[in-house]
């Protein structure tokens, strides 16, 4: 009966990841209603879309494409970004400029990343959330951290269970009764996941409520800057600047 020890940390690891996981739904739902309080009709900048269909990537991918469109970067099918114009319009581009450095030229997957954690970007998710219009990042990261755990308690209830299955000098007829102790904890593991995908997924997102509407509300678009923002650089029209997205996706050399 030396089994029943692994079936009770079993139970302990699923009960106690699948309630952090609803208690972290219902306080981003709870978020959410407070967010979704009515506010004054706000039109979204190039920006603030990608933010709220992308995150801070998007963000980061609009700006390089836009200067590149400008002629204020070139970006090579190599995947690296060469300054061409060393003054930026606005925070963004600025912050571009300065993550490139003073040599003029850096590979674009760092790049991207620099920008996306850049000032002007934290700045913008933060007017975003002040205006009911983003998930505040705390929301966001306790979910993903919380079904994260949940996934790690499933897991760990199949290797206690397949412990306690595999266990000398337990008898054969016993092997079927054990494995189904642990099921009811796996069940609920993985109930818990199918819930949370059908409700919440996805468990990242970055528009809430209100946001969500201004972005179904945007008119379709092909090739336009618009349409990057709101679908990320496979919108992009032009072969060359997807072979420089491509080549700094894959981390490709000079």
């Amino acid at each position: 009966m030396f089994w029943v020890l692994f079936l009770v940390l079993a139970c302990g690891f699923a009960g106690v990841s699948c309630g952090r996981l609803c208690l972290a739904a219902a306080r981003a739902a709870d978020a959410e209603r407070l967010a979704d309080s009515p506010h004054p009709r706000h039109e979204l900048s190039l920006y603030e879309t990608a933010f709220l269909a992308g995150g801070p990537a998007r963000v980061a991918d609009v700006t390089l494409v836009s200067m590149a469109r400008s002629s204020r970067l070139l970006l090579a099918h190599t995947g690296w970004a060469t300054v061409v114009d060393p003054v930026g319009d606005d925070d963004m581009e600025r912050s571009v400029i300065g993550a490139i450095g003073p040599e003029g030229q850096a590979p674009i997957a760092p790049l991207r990343a620099a920008t996306a954690t850049g000032d002007a970007v934290r700045a913008l998710a933060e007017r975003l959330v002040a205006a009911g219009l983003a998930v505040p990042d705390s929301a966001r990261t306790t979910m993903a951290g919380a079904v994260r755990q949940v996934r790690a308690a499933a897991v760990a209830v199949v290797a206690l269970g397949a412990v306690a299955v595999l266990m000398p000098g337990q008898p054969v007829e016993q092997e079927l009764p054990v494995a189904l102790w642990f099921a009811l904890p796996l069940l609920l593991t993985l109930g818990c996941l199918a819930l949370a995908r059908v409700e919440i997924h996805p468990y990242t997102r970055w528009a809430a409520p209100a946001g969500q509407r201004l972005l179904a509300a945007l008119p379709p678009g092909t090739g336009s800057l618009l349409a990057v923002a709101v679908r990320g650089v496979r919108a992009v029209d032009d072969p060359t600047l997807r072979a420089a997205f491509a080549g700094g996706r894959s981390g490709t050399g000079r």
